[in-house]
């Protein structure tokens, strides 16, 4: 099993591009960030055309996150227990796959001018996010959490740490929380299975960011236990950033053992 992590920064701006990327990473499973459109508005006919199932918590303008599946999905849900939140930035699903697995889209706020009431917020939204996956562990059942994390894990984990580390992706607060929600019982597959430094997911449109490689590594993709004995493979899908009219983002591909 292939499950994707991809934020598309618009999916209807980008929809030709996020179709060629979406037949060339042949995932069974992606979740999507920042759809930028209300849930009525998602391009649904286009990704079922393609033998997507989709489930979409979406949002006017800002926002909004998604899980697309080859399989079945059941008992979706648009929020986490622990937080009550207005903003469309958390979805979860069950995959019917042969051995079905919870899949989580999460899309954790940015958190920039930090201090400040944004920041504030970020931490109070990774906060409520590790309360929810203690619960998640506690079910027992096989989950995995992807999505756009907008934290900087270390680092290596950007171009320049002097140029992030005073930005709320890479402060110490937010490098602490992201540590605290894999202690839990957590894996980032990225770690497990690579864990080169300077290995990128997202490269700012200003100032030739992709072509100098000043990126940074904020899209995960972390595991339960039992999904993390079934870990294969992680692949940053970097080619999607060159093509034409791309997101900022590219996916991240993680595989499983069927």
């Amino acid at each position: 099993m292939r499950i994707a992590t991809w934020n598309v920064n618009s999916i209807k701006a980008r929809l030709a591009t996020v179709l060629d990327v979406l037949a060339s990473i042949a995932a069974d499973v992606v979740c999507l960030q920042e759809l930028k459109c209300e849930t009525d508005a998602f391009p649904y006919l286009e990704l079922e055309e393609q033998g997507w199932t989709c489930a979409v918590h979406g949002q006017k303008t800002y926002n909004g996150v998604a899980i697309l599946s080859k399989f079945p999905l059941e008992d979706v849900s648009r929020e986490m227990s622990s937080l009550r939140d207005d903003q469309a930035r958390y979805i979860e699903a069950t995959v019917m796959s042969p051995r079905p697995v919870r899949v989580a889209a999460i899309y954790v706020p940015n958190g920039n001018p930090a201090p400040g009431q944004k920041y504030d917020y970020k931490l109070k939204w990774s906060e409520a996010l590790e309360q929810h996956a203690r619960e998640m562990l506690r079910a027992e059942q096989p989950f995995v959490i992807c999505g756009d994390y907008n934290c900087i894990p270390a680092p290596d984990d950007c171009w320049d740490d002097t140029v992030w580390n005073t930005d709320a992706l890479g402060l110490p607060e937010t490098r602490a929380a992201f540590r605290r929600l894999k202690h839990i019982g957590l894996t980032e597959v990225f770690e497990a299975c690579d864990g080169r430094a300077h290995q990128y997911t997202f490269w700012d449109y200003q100032a030739g960011a992709f072509q100098k490689d000043h990126g940074i590594r904020i899209d995960h993709v972390l595991t339960c236990p039992r999904m993390t004995d079934r870990l294969k493979t992680i692949e940053i899908f970097r080619k999607a950033r060159a093509l034409e009219k791309p997101s900022d983002h590219v996916p991240v591909i993680a595989t499983f053992e069927d």
